[in-house]
């Protein structure tokens, strides 16, 4: 069974690394919301992508990171780096 990024790791990661705006209830339905709009910027993005990375030791494009618009983007960048270390 492969290594799955879901929403859930995200939230977790995105409040351990940058905390959450008081108006973003981060338990709505985010997953096609901007980040930007939740309140998480380029840092606070880059910040998230340094983490996701040491926690599942994989590397991620840091200029696809800072495009990444919304959660959704973001869980299937880091799902397409986690596919080809599962399959090895």
């Amino acid at each position: 069974m492969s290594k799955q990024f879901t929403l859930e790791d995200l939230k977790r990661i995105l409040l351990e690394g940058a905390g959450a705006d008081e108006s973003v209830d981060l338990d709505a339905d985010i997953l096609d919301l901007r980040l930007e709009d939740l309140g998480y910027e380029s840092l606070a993005l880059l910040e998230t992508g340094s983490r996701i990375e040491r926690e599942y030791d994989i590397t991620l494009d840091e200029v696809e990171l800072t495009n990444t618009l919304t959660p959704r983007d973001l869980i299937d960048a880091v799902n397409t780096r986690l596919a080809p270390s599962a399959a090895a």
